[in-house]
């Protein structure tokens, strides 16, 4: 084994080992004392489901990451990836081609491999604490209109990287950048009328007391809306959930039928008021510019280690091709891929608290957040402290204590600035 390779397999076993420390710290923090702003909240029976369901897709969670580690690592190491390179070489004559083959037969691979996990997540895990109503056609369903969508998009954008990177010259990497950004903001664009109601229906709201609170708010704070629709989410969960859809100033707001149904009109207003929030704060944008440098990051190092034989020698090809190229340096980057994906999450967690912020300086009753928040953590059975360590690394979104912290000072100011003005 070269250099590359003592280098990719350190890569990925510190990475298996990080987010293990990561799992153990998690699991014993369910043992200790809880913050203040959430020990009300989690008593008797409720906190030790949440411990058990915490415990439960933790322990799932690491049997899932070490078979996919010990799956790829027997790939690797009984000569697979230059087996299969041999299989497309003999059978197909076109480098595009043979590159589509070849990628699109590992991400089969894989994504049979995981098929078996997301089986019992759903039918056994989820079941067992009361969250799954997905049925078994419909399980089937999903995974066949993913794949169908990953050849129809996935497809056509590799095809796109490929032939790039082989007719393009030394700037392959800049116009594949380019060609990368484009696509994915047409895939936003389209994902709300075309790929999106392939998996939900989608219905319009209906006349009502919601829909007046909704529009009236949206008014108020001058964000425009082009539609609202109601999800047919409980066909999978009995999770709710609310989302914003579309680019450019004309957006849909779409909001699952089960948060319609357990959360007051105050309550849904003021989770809409916190994604108007993030809309106000341009946390998309710079989420899609963020997104963008990654992508141009990454491209710009595959054009530098394409031309590197060592790289394709730690994994037995025979000969360098930009396909094997790309495989290999997917696995070379997995260090970076770590690195960013911290990074994002801390990001993506400071724009969680913007957004909260301005949902209690604009919605109507701005408590209503709180009391959302702390209802979707309880019946979801969220970790109720869970360890720094393992929310730097996963958490997209702050804890529910730090958050509601944030909240309660938020709406101490806002109350004293109430009563400053009410003053003659």
């Amino acid at each position: 084994m070269n250099a590359y390779g003592v280098f990719i397999l350190l890569a990925l076993l510190v990475d298996f080992v990080v987010h293990s420390v990561a799992d153990v710290l998690n699991v014993r923090a369910l043992g200790g004392a809880l913050p203040e702003a959430v020990e009300p909240l989690y008593r008797g029976e409720e906190h030790e489901r949440a411990k058990r369901y915490v415990l439960t897709v933790t322990l799932a969670g690491c049997v899932e990451r070490s078979v996919g580690l010990l799956a790829l690592l027997a790939f690797w190491f009984l000569g697979g990836f230059g087996w299969l390179d041999g299989v497309v070489r003999q059978s197909l004559s076109s480098e595009l081609v043979r590159g589509l083959a070849y990628i699109g037969a590992l991400a089969l691979a894989h994504t049979l491999l995981d098929v078996p996990f997301d089986a019992h997540r759903t039918f056994v895990i989820e079941a067992r604490f009361g969250f799954n109503r997905t049925t078994l056609r419909t399980f089937v369903a999903d995974r066949l209109k993913g794949l169908a969508i990953a050849a129809l998009i996935g497809g056509p954008l590799l095809a796109g990287v490929l032939l790039l990177f082989l007719r393009a010259g030394g700037d392959a990497w800049l116009w594949c950048w380019l060609g990368v950004v484009a696509f994915s903001l047409l895939t936003e664009w389209l994902a709300p009328a075309l790929i999106l109601p392939l998996f939900n229906r989608f219905r319009p709201m209906p006349e009502g007391e919601l829909r007046d609170s909704i529009l009236s708010y949206a008014r108020s704070v001058d964000f425009p809306v082009q539609n609202l629709y109601v999800i047919d989410g409980s066909r999978r969960s009995s999770k709710a959930n609310a989302y914003f859809t579309g680019l450019g100033r004309k957006r849909r707001i779409a909001l699952f039928d089960t948060l319609i149904a357990r959360y007051s009109v105050a309550e849904v207003v003021a989770v809409l008021a916190h994604e108007v929030g993030h809309y106000k704060r341009r946390h998309v944008m710079k989420g899609m510019l963020l997104s963008a440098a990654h992508a141009g990051l990454a491209l710009y190092l595959l054009d530098y280690f394409l031309g590197r034989p060592g790289l394709y020698e730690a994994f037995s090809f025979a000969q360098p091709s930009l396909y094997a190229g790309l495989v290999s340096f997917a696995l070379l980057y997995t260090p970076v891929e770590f690195l960013l994906s911290v990074l994002v999450n801390c990001v993506s967690r400071g724009h969680e608290f913007e957004a909260d912020r301005y949902a209690v300086a604009t919605a109507p009753e701005p408590s209503g957040l709180a009391t959302a928040l702390q209802t979707l953590s309880v019946t979801s059975l969220a970790h109720p402290n869970p360890h720094s360590f393992y929310v730097a690394l996963n958490y997209s979104h702050p804890p529910l204590a730090r958050r509601l912290m944030a909240i309660d000072e938020r709406l101490h100011e806002r109350s004293a600035v109430e009563q400053r003005r009410g003053r003659p």
